[in-house]
């Protein structure tokens, strides 16, 4: 058999095998993505399943992110930081707060009368902030990326038009600054987790509940309270921040082009994916509830310089309180300022 003869030979016998390494080298991954609100959420439907429909096809298939919300696979929504770093699941959803004084710096962002009343700059400043400040306290996990929501808004059965009309109020709060900043206000501040929201408003174990319009329809508060209270401008009462948190190990462990996929999906770009749902769907919920008959009433600019002065106490003590624990408040809170003025520019 001469030389060529052979080539020939071994090249048609080998080509079945080499045309079949590229599949049997394309690993395709699941990752698992656990939430706290139901699948009806606009956070669900307008950021989470878009980023994780972008992911896949930008692996072409081979990275598949399945979402489990409403707390499908166990828990409850305190424990979820703890599923992704334990591996439990893969991803998660949550908010720091819910875990009360874990992430102190991240809460800088949540303090009263400091954040922006639009998603899309509270968004690119907490992203920023956890790349040169807060990734240390979040070192446990993997964060895609970190943000915080619109201007929130009280939401109750009886109107709130002034700082009186908080007294004993009844209302749920979701950060432990934003219950400070209620405390100090005058009202009765509850902390739970926003799914059991309904329940305690149907028992009157609350009055009602310090939410952004964005997750009003998923609770179906518009049902159970008629009176909402808006603090408009900026900076605005409060704000939550979030984090979508991956184990650490399971990020590691991807094969190197889907590593690179999920990075070109994650920080600012997954941020600003995050802010579209709380700008875009707040004004429709807002809409919604309006031509639903309920009273929506909005602060006048003195009564809302009356709350930031009320509350000025509020940023006082957090910044004792995390100069214990090495971080400077003073200097954070200067620099968290200094971005929101920055990216707030020209944003109505």
């Amino acid at each position: 058999m001469t030389a060529d003869r052979r080539s020939l030979l071994f090249g048609a016998l080998a080509a079945p095998a080499i045309l079949h390494i590229p599949r049997a080298q394309a690993q395709e991954v699941t990752l698992r993505l656990h939430h706290f609100l139901p699948a009806v959420s606009n956070v669900h439907r307008h950021f989470l399943q878009p980023w994780a429909q972008k992911v896949g096809q930008e692996s072409n298939g081979r990275l598949r992110v399945q979402i489990f919300p409403a707390m499908q696979l166990g828990g409850a929504p305190p424990q979820l930081y703890d599923q992704a770093r334990d591996g439990v699941v893969d991803i998660i959803w949550t908010l720091p707060g819910n875990t009360p004084g874990r992430f102190p710096s991240i809460e800088v962002i949540e303090l009263p009368f400091v954040a922006h009343k639009r998603a899309s700059v509270n968004c690119r400043v907490v992203q920023q902030l956890f790349e040169t400040r807060f990734r240390e306290e979040f070192r446990e996990t993997h964060i895609l990326c970190a943000w915080a929501h619109d201007a929130g808004v009280i939401h109750a059965r009886r109107e709130v038009r002034r700082m009186e009309d908080l007294n004993g109020l009844k209302l749920r709060f979701p950060t432990r600054q934003a219950g400070e900043a209620l405390r100090a206000l005058g009202a009765a501040a509850i902390g739970m987790p926003i799914p059991q929201v309904p329940e305690a408003l149907t028992q009157g174990v609350i009055d009602g509940a310090v939410v952004p319009w964005e997750v009003v329809p998923s609770l179906r508060l518009q049902e159970m309270v008629r009176n909402h209270t808006e603090i408009e401008g900026s900076p605005t009462f409060y704000t939550a921040s979030f984090v979508l948190a991956m184990n650490r190990a399971r990020y590691e462990a991807l094969p190197a082009d889907l590593k690179r996929v999920l990075d070109a999906n994650s920080g600012q770009t997954a941020a600003a994916m995050a802010a579209r749902v709380w700008d875009e769907q707040g004004p429709q919920v807002e809409e919604m509830v309006r031509r639903r008959g309920n009273a929506i009433f909005s602060l006048p600019d003195a009564e809302r310089e009356r709350w930031a002065r009320t509350t000025q106490p509020v940023i006082d003590n957090w910044v004792n309180a995390v100069r214990e624990r090495n971080v400077d408040g003073r200097a954070l809170l200067e620099e968290a300022r200094a971005l929101i003025a920055r990216y707030g520019q020209g944003v109505s």
